[in-house]
């Protein structure tokens, strides 16, 4: 989590007192962050500069940026390295016990060079300075979990951790970028851009994840170094050796994960994936007579659940027995918190300050804000998630699974499996066939098409869509879904550690709260040898006897009591409540909405005529139910970009 900066003036056309004061300039602006120490390191025309936060053992007392002055090599970085040991072996530093990360990395250079990047696992952006052949290296982790924006201005290369940085030098404009602004109004989904180099400002570019960048005085070079799929399916002999092969890498992983000077605190919901996260840290941390900390959000008093049977909108009683299960390997602090002064509105002021960008992820940001800030008052170092889980540890469709057996006619193993399936998630067998058969023949179901309006355009401006080519992309992305099936599960899982927009948005995030409070997340479920190793199992570890998600139950027998790792019958949903948390203030929400619609410069990115449509369709004193009506979440993100843009004049 430390912010980074630097500047090389590759033209030599100002003096290096100009860039040291334009330098110094994005450390000013960076202040704010927490920091163990501050320095910068000057050569001629290139300047580095660091807030450094000691996160690990081996931080503690380094001097970021850091000179080799024998190997003639600088670096600055934010950096975490997840398989250490594992370098340190193979660059013969195995006795080197308290070397920083920093100093393993420019090992690592000095012995792979550019091919460095794709031997490194953690998460980490940083920049070397090569004396020797006057040249800038760098790179960021494989799921952009640490940023790095640069700018090219006045014959230099300018980049930080922050876009704010590079602005405050007042040498890079603040000018939207529309095909960014275009893309964000149009994607459903929570992704920003499909331009992975994009930022909201057309001046500000951002290396992407999994990539690398070498610049030298005459070009500029970046390169994809890797990606997350797996090399090659993985066949082992029996269902023990696939449970045992997970259980020693996700062991492995969360050990890594934990590395801190500090203390450990963990976010804790009634599910799966961060119970599994917290029952394997438990007994790592007891072995270093570390407790952990767990975070838990509930519904603030008196909600009431409107949602499914199937539902949970409060999860405590299911956290509750996780916790109590734990305890018996390690001492847990937990802690419930409904954040009751708190909602997505009250929250606008500080992610957009936070993220230097309109957002779409609302719901959760109260809570998540709040348990960062409880993190670092009980003075955690890494908060554990289990974020990805979904598609890593848990992930095992059930329907589709059965869906594939239909198709192959394995009817005889499938009637067995869906009277198991049936019992064990309580849904009747008709039902179950019937979402078989719909998933299995998408074809015969599928209603007449809708060629009218999509959906993906209500947001924008009617005629920056025209301009911008949006209208066209929508449309032929809905017909090409019309032409022809829909996407399978797995195809989405593989799409979601393909796609880097995907990662873009997440890094995103979870590098500025990160930076933002001192706290690292820290996400076992998302670290590239567990999403390889998940891609590469055989789809029939992850359903089997009548359990979807089977691998991580499996895996966690003994870990997580009975009651979270068999329940196949509710899921939670959080937060269920953030409409109910903003009607007090939903008078003076609805009269800014209006307010936004009526200035001409909010009005050139959005549809005006649609928000108001969708402010007269949700009404003065919504439901709690409203909650997830497109319409109420069109406000809130209409509110947001209304007020980024109005923060721009």
């Amino acid at each position: 989590m430390s912010a980074i900066a630097g500047i090389w003036d590759r033209s030599k056309q100002q003096s290096p007192e100009q860039w040291t004061a334009y330098g110094q300039q994005m450390m000013d602006s960076m202040s704010k962050y927490p920091k163990d120490r501050s320095a910068i390191w000057q050569d001629g025309h290139v300047w580095l500069g660091c807030h450094d936060q000691w996160i690990t053992p081996e931080s503690e007392g380094q001097q970021v940026p850091y000179d080799d002055a024998l190997r003639r090599l600088t670096i600055t970085g934010d950096v975490i390295l997840d398989n250490r040991e594992e370098l340190m072996s193979r660059l013969g530093l195995q006795h080197e016990h308290d070397m920083p990360d920093l100093h393993v990395l420019l090992r690592a250079y000095e012995q792979w060079g550019e091919q460095m990047a794709d031997k490194l696992n953690g998460d980490f952006a940083f920049m070397i300075w090569d004396d020797a052949r006057q040249q800038l290296f760098g790179a960021r982790d494989w799921s952009g979990n640490r940023t790095l924006y640069y700018a090219e201005q006045q014959g230099a290369f300018l980049f930080a951790s922050t876009m704010e940085a590079l602005l405050h030098t007042g040498i890079v404009g603040r000018t939207l970028s529309t095909p960014w602004m275009a893309e964000f109004l149009t994607t459903v989904a929570m992704e920003e851009s499909t331009d992975i180099q994009a930022t909201v400002y057309e001046q500000i570019k951002q290396l992407p994840p999994a990539h690398a960048i070498v610049l030298n005085e005459s070009h500029v070079r970046m390169y994809q170094y890797g990606n997350l799929l797996p090399d090659a399916p993985l066949h082992l002999r029996s269902d023990g050796e696939y449970e045992e092969a997970f259980r020693e890498l996700f062991a492995r992983v969360v050990r890594a994960k934990v590395r801190t000077r500090h203390g450990v605190a963990a976010t804790l919901s009634g599910g799966l994936d961060s119970g599994s996260v917290v029952s394997y840290a438990a007994p790592i941390l007891s072995a270093q007579n570390k407790p952990i900390h767990t975070y838990s959000f509930v519904p603030i008093p008196g909600f009431k659940d409107w949602t499914s049977s199937r539902i949970m909108a409060n999860e405590r009683p299911y956290i509750e027995e996780t916790v109590k299960h734990v305890r018996r390997v390690n001492d847990v602090h937990d802690h419930y918190m409904d954040f009751a002064d708190r909602s997505p509105l009250s929250e606008v002021e500080h992610w957009l300050g936070l993220m230097e960008m309109p957002y779409k992820y609302f719901e959760n940001s109260f809570w998540i804000r709040g348990i960062f800030e409880r993190a670092q008052q009980n003075g955690a170092g890494v908060l554990l998630t289990g974020a990805r889980g979904n598609f890593t540890i848990s992930w095992g469709p059930a329907i589709e699974y059965y869906a594939v057996m239909l198709k192959k006619f394995r009817w005889l193993r499938l009637y067995q499996e869906l009277k198991l399936y049936s019992r064990n998630a309580g849904i009747r067998r008709k039902k179950i066939i019937q979402q078989i058969s719909e998933t299995a023949f998408p074809g015969l179901s599928r209603s007449a098409p809708d060629l009218g309006r999509p959906d993906a355009l209500k947001w924008i401006n009617p005629e920056l869509a025209q301009r911008t080519g949006m209208v066209e992309r929508v449309r032929q992305a809905e017909l090409d879904l019309i032409g022809s099936d829909t996407m399978s599960d797995m195809e989405v899982r593989h799409s979601k550690f393909a796609n880097l927009a995907v990662a873009n948005k997440d890094g995103a995030v979870t590098s500025k709260i990160s930076m933002g409070y001192g706290v690292w997340e820290r996400d076992p479920t998302n670290d590239p040898r567990i999403i390889k190793f998940c891609l590469s199992l055989p789809f029939d570890q992850y359903v089997q006897n009548g359990m979807d998600r089977a691998l991580i139950r499996r895996a966690t027998a003994g870990n997580l009591p009975d009651k979270i790792r068999l329940n196949q019958k509710v899921r939670g949903l959080q937060p269920a409540d953030w409409v109910l948390r903003m009607r007090p203030q939903w008078g003076a929400f609805t009269s800014e909405i209006r307010d936004l619609c009526q200035d001409s410069a909010v009005a050139e990115w959005v549809n005006t005529d649609n928000i108001m449509h969708a402010l007269h369709e949700v009404g003065e004193s919504p439901d709690a139910e409203a909650a997830f009506n497109p319409a109420t979440r069109l406000l809130m993100r209409s509110l947001i970009i209304g007020r980024f843009i109005r923060g721009l004049a």
